[in-house]
């Protein structure tokens, strides 16, 4: 790679516009899939895998290329021989160089021309941050770290498990284990070289209510080696768990629009701050004019109740007695992983940088992400709220219900599961957010149990929620996953405190009106002509006991 990078930069170095930057990525690694379903295996792939990104800047760091919308133009990806031949690499990486080249040049020409005829932008950063080089190497890729054949039996095991229960209408567990070594070289110098492993397994299951609702839980667990997944009884019970999720959720009533108070647990506090506050601090959203830029302009200002501070930190490993699936030590453009300090006190103070400089900020802070192939943005990590205004999490339900009353409301709303979310942040939509919860309870001020409900979404505005919440509690919950964004599909987690909220606003969800299956399913004839458990009952079944959990 730094071969052909040293050749490649010497010649369009002169070129008609010249290059001042190239850097070249690799990713090499394994990558093994196994699903099963039911007791029987669907699938089981291994395979190697080599791609390569070479990211070619025409012009120079105060306009280049990249400039506006042309951010992509600096790109291109491709795959790379599996063996280590000196020759096939290099004409591989020539090739990509010479495409890429020819994308940035006209791109470059585009952007001056844009430049000269459009009305004057408010942002006039630099196009890329002149980063020291880094120096970094450790080129020992760990190998698939699980026998094969002992986990296709577990799956099988693990997925037959559902069979037991006639309400799950479908199922699948999927293992997917993944080794990467990252390498990364610049013309600046830089010399990286980092290997990574993350295990996931994910266990869904869906029904249908009567009314066609669908009816969907998953399970997801990350996880840097397959001896750090859950165990298998931990498995067992997450599966009767979800089993009795589904058989209560079709016996429960829609919920109608609300808005009044509401608690979260921490898992979904955690999701409600990736997506109404993290994507907002990814720094190419403040200088894009396309954008809503909520907090663009509100450094040093409060955008958050003082009690709440955020930080995003890709160095942590763990939190809360939990693997986190947003850690690494580089980022995707050669940048060392660091901790930003992103709310301080409820106070604005940085964004997630990539090396697109924006006003105020002119350097990259490690957070520079992207799927193999993509152009790099800012992208969250680890980020974490922590709060000073705390009450022990098992007094948060009671919190709630005097909430209610003070608002005359006959209940709020618990949201003690969710299974991800989205956010809109271009001026030309609105700017709002919506949170997918699985499971919701009504809390009652009246004495009457909790009960459960469905169909329904947190919805809102971002500036307008963030000013709602009362109190958390005084223990950390955490969110792994995979978020996708403008750059792709990148590991992240979230960690937050139960949070009770003075007012949320919930809408009814969109469903299909396809009926439940005409036959039941095979075994359970017999039990098909038995009347189904009423709801009062089938939502006992999962009813939490005591506060959030």
């Amino acid at each position: 790679m730094q071969t052909e990078l040293r050749r490649a930069s010497v010649k369009l170095s002169k070129a008609d516009p010249p290059a001042y930057f190239l850097s070249y990525s690799a990713y090499d690694g394994d990558a093994l899939t196994i699903s099963a379903s039911y007791g029987s295996l669907l699938g089981s792939f291994e395979g190697r895998y080599r791609r390569a990104g070479v990211i070619v800047r025409v012009g120079s760091p105060q306009l280049d290329n990249t400039h506006g919308q042309n951010r992509r133009s600096a790109i291109v990806q491709g795959t790379l021989p599996l063996e280590n031949d000196p020759g096939a690499l290099a004409r591989s990486f020539w090739w990509l160089t010479n495409r890429g080249y020819r994308s940035s040049a006209p791109a470059f020409l585009k952007v001056k021309t844009d430049t000269a005829v459009r009305s004057e932008e408010e942002d006039k950063s630099n196009d890329f941050a002149l980063e020291p080089p880094q120096d970094h190497v450790d080129t020992h890729v760990p190998a698939l770290g699980l026998n094969v054949s002992e986990w296709q039996e577990r799956l099988r095991r693990e997925s037959g498990w559902f069979r037991e229960y006639p309400e799950v209408y479908d199922s699948e567990i999927v293992l997917q284990d993944q080794t990467s070594g990252f390498r990364f070289t610049s013309t600046e110098g830089s010399r990286i070289a980092e290997p990574s492993h993350l295990v996931r397994l994910v266990i869904e299951a869906m029904t249908r209510a009567d009314d066609g609702m669908e009816l969907i839980r998953v399970e997801t667990y990350q996880a840097p080696q397959p001896a750090d997944l859950p165990s298998e009884a931990a498995i067992h019970a997450a599966v009767e768990k979800m089993a009795a999720d589904l058989k209560a959720l079709r016996a429960a009533p829609v919920a109608e629009p609300f808005a009044g108070p509401a608690l979260l647990s921490g898992r979904a506090a955690a999701v409600f701050f990736h997506e109404v506050v993290g994507h907002r601090l990814e720094g190419h959203r403040q200088r894009d004019e396309e954008e809503g830029q909520t907090f663009t302009k509100k450094v040093g200002q409060q955008v958050i109740p003082a009690f709440l501070s955020i930080v995003d930190d890709p160095t942590l490993t763990t939190l809360a007695g939990e693997k986190l699936s947003g850690s690494y030590k580089f980022d995707d453009e050669g940048q060392p992983a660091m901790r930003v300090q992103l709310v301080q006190d409820g106070v604005l103070r940085n964004f997630l940088m990539s090396r697109m400089p924006i006003k105020g900020f002119s350097q990259s802070n490690g957070h520079g992400r992207a799927q193999p192939g993509l152009m790099t943005t800012g992208r969250q990590g680890n980020l974490v709220v922590t709060s000073t205004n705390t009450v022990k999490e098992s007094e948060l339900r009671q919190r709630l219900i005097d909430e209610a009353k003070k608002q005359g409301k006959p209940y709020g709303l618990y949201f003690e599961d969710v299974q991800g979310g989205f956010t809109l942040t271009q001026r030309g939509l609105p700017q709002a957010f919506q949170v997918l919860p699985v499971i919701v309870w009504r809390v009652y001020t009246d004495g009457r149990p909790d009960e459960l409900v469905r169909g329904v979404d947190i919805v809102g505005t971002p500036l307008a929620a963030l000013n709602r919440i009362l109190v958390t509690g005084d223990t950390m919950h955490v969110f792994n996953g995979i978020c996708g964004a403008e750059s792709g599909s990148v590991p992240v987690s979230a960690a937050a405190p139960a949070m009770l909220f003075s007012e949320i606003e919930v809408q009814k969800r969109e469903h299909s009106h396809e009926r439940p299956p005409l036959l039941p399913p095979p075994g359970f004839e017999a039990a098909a002509k038995a009347p189904d458990a009423s709801p009062a009952k089938a939502a006992e079944a999962v009813k939490p006991q005591g506060g959030p959990r």
